[in-house]
């Protein structure tokens, strides 16, 4: 059984150290949808656990023969018997009964033989979503979180490099240096990436619109019953009436053989078939549907969630309580304020999976330095107009830099006249008390 599932194995592995580039619900969908419908797909066409998915019995023809016959050719049920009038708890399952070709109305049944390709290309359509934010993303949460990560462990060497097999942490003069190129780096992709929020969105509405197409295809693809599939099959479960279920998935139909008698005459063969795949079919679709009614219910309660950050991500108490949620932690609310007053949402978003991927510790330093580079517009981004500027008694929405280190300050900004101010060399910065 672990063999039959080993090709799964992968989506189901949980790494704490994987970058997060989505939410929960988006991960519903790509991830545990995925993997279900991929599991729904080997059960079906396995053997080793429902046996030969149809088995028919018929006198004069070789067994092989019509069991292959009825199962690539659609069987039937009569509809007259499949009622609960007719239907008598105990009796003969309903539908197979004897009737007149000429008189009785049929029901055909042939999903059972798409249903294993209808299941794996639902399985594709729901990873579609994540593929298409996966590639408009291009990894740039990774980059910097991947960069930030090596940083952070500079607060346990201090003065000192470590180099470990390939593994490389430096020193904290290194680590400031390291920390101005991926400021840098990160506040040009900031500004370059404008709809990296808008595919994100894109992206979480294509899931729920996906959600729906599929659930209206599977309705179709068993001739409208899906809808209610689940309610119905819940009160069907605890009483003797005729149950939804061996409506849609009859586990006993008929079948017609036809072939050449000995004097050349045609001879019509009455076949009973035993359809043992339709006992995992209804399974399946049962589970579906439940699955199906919750992932609706979260994805729009997502998209909700969407809409009041697209409405509030500039207020600072929102932003302050969104990020704790993604990663609990303090937060200067002065920097934070100072930072979000220059986002748009992509960037807001950007902050926000910074933060769901790093420690208190880096993301403290990333907003720091975020913040950093917003001073008072009245002066022109200078920073020395801004540190001399006198106090108002208005509330300041910019951060206090007045504790700002010799490294930190001619980093940030450019003077108002003259070239623009030198850093501090990598062997000054090693001077520099820790």
């Amino acid at each position: 059984m672990l063999n039959t599932f080993s090709s799964v194995r992968q989506y189901l592995k949980f790494d704490l150290t994987r970058v997060v580039i989505d939410n929960i619900v988006f991960k519903l969908h790509y991830r545990w949808t995925f993997v279900i419908l991929l599991v729904a797909t080997l059960l079906i066409t396995s053997r080793q656990y429902i046996g030969e998915h149809i088995q028919c019995l018929s006198d004069g023809v070789v067994s092989p023969v019509i069991n292959t016959f009825c199962f690539f050719t659609p069987t039937f049920t009569v509809v007259r018997d499949q009622n609960q009038t007719s239907y008598k708890p105990g009796s003969e399952p309903p539908g197979i009964g004897a009737f007149d070709p000429e008189k009785d109305k049929i029901k055909r049944h042939a999903y059972y033989q798409w249903v294993p390709f209808v299941l794996f290309f639902q399985a594709l359509c729901f990873y579609i979503p994540h593929f298409l934010w996966k590639s408009w993303e291009g990894g740039r949460i990774k980059a910097l979180v991947f960069g930030l990560r090596m940083v952070g462990l500079t607060r346990y060497l201090k003065n000192d490099s470590l180099r470990i097999g390939k593994l490389n942490i430096p020193s904290m003069a290194e680590a400031e240096e390291r920390v101005k190129d991926i400021r840098r780096t990160m506040i040009d992709r900031m500004r370059l990436n404008q709809s990296w929020g808008a595919h994100l969105v894109f992206a979480e509405v294509l899931n729920l619109v996906n959600l729906l197409v599929q659930i209206t295809w599977t309705n179709r693809f068993l001739g409208g019953q899906f809808l209610t599939l689940g309610p119905h099959a819940l009160k069907n479960r605890w009483s003797d009436e005729l149950s939804v279920l061996d409506l849609v998935f009859p586990k006993i139909t008929k079948c017609k053989f036809h072939k050449f008698g000995d004097s050349g005459s045609i001879q019509v063969h009455d076949a009973l078939c035993v359809m043992a795949l339709n006992i995992m079919n209804e399974k399946i679709y049962t589970i579906l549907w439940f699955w199906y009614a919750f992932l609706l219910v979260v994805t729009v309660l997502g998209l909700l969630w969407r809409i009041f950050t697209l409405c509030f991500y500039r207020n600072v108490t929102f932003t302050r309580w969104s990020l704790y949620w993604a990663k609990p932690g303090q937060l200067d609310e002065k920097e934070l304020s100072a930072v979000i007053d220059k986002c748009n949402f992509s960037n807001w978003m950007f902050l926000f999976f910074l933060r769901s991927n790093l420690s208190e510790f880096l993301f403290k330093k990333v907003i720091y330095h975020l913040a950093s580079e917003f001073p008072n517009p009245d002066h022109d981004n200078d920073i020395n107009a801004y540190r001399e500027a006198p106090p108002t008694p208005a509330k300041n929405r910019y951060p206090d830099i007045s504790g700002l280190d010799t490294i930190d300050s001619p980093l940030l900004h450019l003077q108002h006249n003259g070239p623009p101010a030198q850093g501090p060399s990598t062997s000054d910065m090693a001077k520099l008390p820790v």
